[in-house]
């Protein structure tokens, strides 16, 4: 019998990106992370998989494929949605389901600016590595979206 070390299934992310709420939501689509995160070679829309759902392939530069599924969207609440379908390599946990807020910052020495979020769920199965990699991995991307955002200005 293995011993396993309880640990979290979520994990949460955050940064105050110095843009607008319409800049960074701009590029809060699937399709386009890869504009903005630099571990994706290309992000696209998969043809054909199903006329009621979005589902966008992700090319990692390190050569991992993922199908991602947009299970919510909302223009007026500022958040996204998605759960990935399909991976090669495989995963090591048997789900995951992320979301990303984005929210204006409105008063204070921030104001201007947005606010977002990005958490993950992970089915119970998760180990503790892959929560760390998770959190690693967002703020990575936060870094890289604000970069990106930054130098649009």
């Amino acid at each position: 019998m293995s011993t396993r070390i309880p640990t979290s299934t979520s994990v949460t992310e955050s940064s105050v990106i110095p843009a607008s709420l319409t800049d960074v939501w701009h590029l809060i689509k699937l399709q386009d992370f890869h504009n903005f995160w630099t571990k994706l070679a290309k992000s696209q829309h998969v043809k054909g998989a199903s006329p009621e759902t979005d589902i966008v392939k992700w090319t990692f530069k390190d050569g991992t494929e993922q199908e991602v599924k947009q299970e919510e969207h909302s223009t007026i609440d500022h958040f996204i949605t998605y759960s990935v379908i399909s991976s090669t390599p495989a995963l090591t946990y048997s789900s995951v389901i992320s979301t990303i807020r984005c929210y204006a910052v409105t008063s204070g020495p921030n104001e201007g600016s947005t606010f977002v979020q990005w958490s993950a769920q992970f089915s119970s199965d998760a180990d503790a590595g892959v929560i760390e990699d998770a959190r690693f991995k967002r703020k990575e991307a936060l870094a890289d979206l604000a970069s990106v955002v930054g130098k649009k200005k």
